[in-house]
């Protein structure tokens, strides 16, 4: 009798709990996609309809048939994919972190090797993000010139609005949230309509708290976090794009709300599979896999603003 994959893994219960609660502040993929446990590596994104903005005939005659109403059904299908990759321990550094108190090394690599899977997952959501053929043509726009809010003349309040308005329009719900990249936001700090608007708060600089009450959403975060391309160059991974987007994981709970995105990631997942001893490069392996795929579940919940700065 052959063994199933769950059967045949051999897991470490305590460096799994140091994996799944290792979270890089720097990373932000869960803001647009948060992530929603799944049992199976494969099925179909749950999709919500326009259901709760149609008008219905709700009257009913004595003895007629009552009209019925569904929400939410099977959409597009997804496929989680594993993304491993195994921490190096040398016995050597091992031997001399044993001799200083209160040093855990095992954690240490497992936690730095769950920090380059991690870069890889925010990189795949800010792909999905940012391409804007994943939106209708009235749910993006991309900025050029003295529209760019890298230039005094441009408005980005006026811009939310018009992104907030085009996400009220499409799904019913306000966007909560707004995802800028790097330059956006330091171009943002020093813009004269931003300026102004410091004069009457008392406050010396612009915090993201501020933007979040000045744009009526609940959190605006940036993307600060960078990668080395092929050719040994950092670069944004979130560029210089602006998301604002209704992103809300109880949509799965409710049956109603058009949330944005969703990481469907595989229960208990990452883990951390029992370190093994390598003799050849004398050192202790430490296994670790996650499961997961970033989906956009209603891409009308989201506006995409390219280019934003020059």
């Amino acid at each position: 009798m052959s063994m199933t994959l769950s059967q045949a893994r051999v897991v470490d219960p305590v460096l799994s709990t140091v994996a799944q609660g290792y979270q890089n502040n720097e990373l932000i993929f869960r803001t647009l996609f948060p992530v929603v446990p799944v049992e199976q590596r494969g099925g179909n994104i749950i999709e919500f309809g326009r259901e709760d903005f149609q008008r219905y005939n709700t009257a009913r005659a004595p003895g007629a048939a009552t009209k019925r109403v569904e929400f939410g059904y099977s959409g597009k299908p997804y496929a989680l994919v594993d993304h491993s990759l195994e921490g190096k321990l040398p016995f050597e550094l091992m031997q001399e972190a044993n001799a200083v108190p209160g040093i855990d090394l095992g954690k240490i690599v497992v936690m730095k090797t769950q920090a380059a899977i991690q870069i890889g997952n925010e990189l795949r959501a800010a792909a999905l993000a940012t391409t804007a053929a994943h939106y209708a043509a009235s749910n993006r726009i991309t900025l050029a010139g003295t529209s760019q809010w890298s230039h005094a003349s441009s408005t980005p309040a006026v811009d939310i609005q018009t992104a907030s308005d085009a996400v009220r329009a499409a799904v019913g719900k306000r966007p909560n949230t707004v995802v800028l990249g790097p330059r956006v936001w330091s171009a943002l700090k020093q813009h004269p309509q931003m300026i102004e608007r410091l004069k009457y708060t008392g406050r010396d600089s612009l915090t993201l708290d501020m933007l979040a009450a000045l744009w009526d959403v609940r959190r605006v975060v940036v993307g600060d976090a960078v990668f080395e391309d092929d050719t040994g160059a950092i670069r944004d991974v979130w560029g210089n794009s602006v998301v604002v987007a209704y992103t809300d994981t109880s949509g799965l709970n409710d049956g109603g709300l058009p949330s944005y995105g969703y990481t469907y990631r595989l229960r208990n997942y990452p883990l951390v599979e029992t370190p093994y001893s390598d003799r050849n490069s004398k050192s202790w392996i430490y296994p670790v896999t996650d499961s997961l795929a970033p989906v956009i579940a209603c891409a009308n919940a989201g506006y995409l603003i390219s280019a934003a700065v020059a």
